[in-house]
């Protein structure tokens, strides 16, 4: 999609990091925004200083783990700006990783939201995206995580593959349609995801306790500071807009991470031609 101006993107995460900074990229090409989150308060601020690169920025409470809410969001959304182009399926939590402390509920919570969450937006915005026939663009979310697997036994990363996954097969079917997909996979960036338990419902039951001499306690510190001295949403968000009006399938913000999805790549490689030689 080259000309934004005048189209409407949808983005869940919205109220904080990168999925606001996509916002502010938006309005300031001159597109109306619809920010979607589960934190009010946060959302409302997220609108209030938006406005300022946009006139046509709203808000709206989204909780992208129920299907229901997420078709909501897309009737309210399409009411309020008309056809909807471009969908960044964007919210995403981090969750507890390892052998030690297998939370299932911490996998459901970390599996609805990170990976059920861009299945229920695609199921809810492509079929209009389609019929109204002006193209269109979906920016699916994923991870460096989503590539490979440093984080070991880790919710965050088999959502973050699937994602990946699912990205891959979708452009494949709607490219001819008029439709592009990106695959968002950045390293470390400034955003709030470590504080992700902040918005963990209550169905998923509380948090487990965090030994912070633990190997996933010393990870999740490690974690934590690598993303504070990360990359600054707003080149993430550059980086995404120039993808979707170059059509491209990838974007990578973390070049120096190569080394690590090479190692992964070479034991399949070598896997592969060990099975040509039996």
């Amino acid at each position: 999609m080259q000309d934004l101006i005048g189209k409407t993107a949808f983005i869940t995460g919205g109220a904080n990091g990168i999925g606001f900074a996509l916002g502010q990229a938006f309005a300031e090409a001159g597109m109306n925004v619809m920010l979607a989150d589960i934190e009010q308060d946060a959302l409302t601020a997220a609108v209030e200083r938006l406005r300022d690169f946009g006139p046509k920025v709203r808000g709206l409470i989204c909780d992208v783990t129920d299907p229901a809410s997420v078709d909501e969001a897309a009737n309210e959304t399409f009411e309020t700006f008309g056809n909807v182009h471009v969908l960044c399926n964007n919210a995403g939590v981090a969750g507890g990783s390892g052998i030690d402390d297998i939370s299932l509920d911490t996998w459901r919570w970390v599996i609805d939201v990170n990976l059920m969450g861009v299945v229920y937006g695609i199921r809810s915005f492509l079929p209009r995206i389609r019929a109204h026939g002006e193209g269109g663009h979906i920016v699916n979310t994923a991870s460096m995580a989503g590539l490979e697997s440093g984080l070991g036994f880790s919710p965050y990363a088999t959502s973050k593959f699937a994602v990946v996954a699912m990205s891959e097969g979708l452009a494949r079917q709607v490219n001819s349609l008029g439709i592009g997909v990106t695959v968002l996979c950045p390293g470390f960036v400034r955003t709030h995801i470590s504080g992700s338990a902040r918005n963990r419902p209550e169905r998923y039951g509380p948090a487990p306790a965090l030994d912070p001499m633990s190997p996933r306690g010393k990870l999740a510190a490690e974690s934590a500071r690598l993303q504070q001295s990360g990359l600054e949403p707003s080149d993430v968000a550059k980086r995404t807009l120039r993808a979707i009006r170059k059509d491209e399938l990838y974007v990578f913000t973390h070049p120096e991470m190569r080394e690590d999805v090479k190692k992964r790549f070479a034991a399949i490689e070598a896997a592969m031609d060990e099975a040509a030689t039996r």
